[in-house]
């Protein structure tokens, strides 16, 4: 990424990426959301990650996604907008559905999630039982990350690498041809943070990355998000 602008993994296959932080403090993070007919995407939803990372806040990102899904074909997907001012879930399966995200917990994968506390999913017929599973492992997350009384964001984002690298939560997976590749932490604020593992959680400990001087410092005080 270039100093300045953003941090994000890249993917070397389409060049774009599945999660970053901005200068600004905006995080933004994609799953790809299964449904019951593939869908021919014009573009990597990769790539529509890296643009809302050179977007100067959440609501700014929200409409690029808005205008792009408008004039392009995307597979279907689910993608997080978050910085100090608002956050939100874009849910996109050939029409978009945008939520605004209250302070707290949220467990979104790719059948859907624990969203505003509320449970939200969608599981497609040609894969109930695996997407049944997804959505209980969205369930345990939700739970067990439910915030300690007192307990400070620092303390949850690790508990939270804990619980996402432990197969009892079934977040972390491992097939035949398929699996947990990387982990990604972030924290933002006044003291943000980037770490990434190049491996499965229950494997690989997240190294932190450096951050360019002035990472955050255009970020709200007071606000901090953790992923």
């Amino acid at each position: 990424a270039e100093a300045g602008r953003y941090v994000a993994p890249r993917d070397a296959e389409a060049g774009g990426t599945w999660i970053g932080l901005t200068e600004g403090g905006l995080v933004v993070a994609v799953t790809n959301r299964w449904l019951d007919t593939d869908r021919d995407g014009d573009r990597s939803r990769g790539l529509l990650v890296r643009d809302c990372l050179q977007a100067d806040s959440a609501l700014d990102a929200r409409r690029i996604v808005e205008r792009e899904t408008d004039a392009r074909m995307y597979d279907g997907f689910n993608l997080v907008l978050a910085d100090a001012r608002s956050a939100f879930l874009l849910a996109y399966d050939g029409a978009l559905t945008a939520t605004r995200l209250d302070p707290g917990v949220h467990v979104v994968g790719n059948v859907g999630g624990v969203i505003n506390g509320t449970e939200r999913f969608a599981v497609p017929e040609r894969r109930r039982e695996f997407g049944e599973e997804r959505a209980e492992s969205a369930r345990s997350v939700a739970d067990a990350l439910a915030p300690g009384s007192g307990e400070s964001g620092g303390a949850w984002l690790d508990r939270a690498g804990e619980v996402l690298s432990d197969h009892e939560y079934g977040a972390c997976l491992h097939g035949d041809g398929f699996g947990t590749v990387s982990f990604t932490r972030i924290r933002t604020g006044s003291d943000p943070a980037f770490a990434y593992a190049d491996g499965p959680p229950c494997e690989t400990e997240p190294a932190p990355v450096s951050l360019p001087a002035g990472f955050g410092t255009a970020a709200a005080d007071g606000a901090e998000s953790q992923f």
